[in-house]
């Protein structure tokens, strides 16, 4: 029987509610900032997220959106430039609102990787995201000493495929010369949960206001948050026993069924 070691978690959406008062606002701020006349509402927004990447969600927009746009600064040569710049300006917004407090771990997020490492168990990030928003993101929830909580982040563009594909996972499992037999992935979303299975771990979602709809077939359980003793998780699919929050006990117990 093979032995749980580690856990690995997506950032977006499972360690944060990132996307919608996160992600969305400061793609907006960097479109005001460069005089560009989009919005992306929350709806509009969810529907953008379908596709993972900031850089490729901003071509993604163009492509349906925007097609005239987007030929003329294909034709100009300065598309590459343009997304970089918008993605990069997106970054440093997003990183002021971590700053400000405005986006705080999830329910149950920070009691559960505290009682992970009590007890010795090795961490890791797979994410789409930059590197830098991760960082930010520890640090401004977790303090600056979390980073080195995780002794793999792999985040960005550091594999050639995003999710779905199964790259970063792969990339996290080398890393930490572990197989998926002993880890466990922490995910919210279709293409989350797509990319963790592709590299043949076993999944725990905690879905979001996002991702309510999205096929979790295959995960372990499905989950509205990680929960607290005082916050009970309610569990949307998959069996957690009497357990009312995720413990690692419970995790435990679930890896090995």
């Amino acid at each position: 029987m093979s032995e749980l070691k580690a856990f690995i978690f997506d950032v977006d959406g499972t360690l944060a509610d990132t996307e919608k008062d996160g992600h969305r606002v400061a793609f907006n701020r960097a479109f005001k900032e460069a005089d560009l006349d989009w919005n992306w509402s929350i709806d509009k927004y969810g529907e953008l997220l379908s596709v993972t990447g900031g850089k490729e969600r901003i071509l993604h927009f163009l492509k349906l959106d925007h097609p005239e746009f987007l030929q003329q600064q294909q034709q100009a040569g300065t598309l590459d430039d343009l997304i970089k710049h918008l993605h990069g300006r997106k970054t440093h917004f997003y990183t002021q609102l971590l700053a400000d407090g405005a986006i705080p771990l999830r329910t149950g997020v920070k009691r559960l990787l505290q009682e992970m490492r009590e007890q010795g168990f090795r961490l890791a990030i797979a994410t789409t995201t930059t590197p830098a928003n991760v960082t930010s993101l520890l640090e401004s929830t977790l303090g600056k000493e979390s980073i080195d909580w995780f002794e793999v982040i792999a985040a960005g563009d550091i594999v050639p495929a995003k999710k779905p594909a199964a790259d970063i996972y792969d990339y996290a499992l080398e890393k930490m010369d572990l197989t998926a037999a002993d880890c466990l992935a922490f995910e919210d979303s279709s293409n989350g949960i797509q990319s963790s299975m592709g590299a043949n771990l076993k999944t725990v979602i905690t879905q979001n206001h996002y991702t309510e709809d999205h096929d979790f077939s295959g995960a372990l359980v499905v989950l509205d948050h990680l929960g607290e003793p005082d916050e009970p998780c309610h569990c949307i699919a998959g069996d957690i026993g009497d357990a009312t929050y995720i413990s690692v006990a419970a995790l435990t117990k679930l890896f090995a069924a």
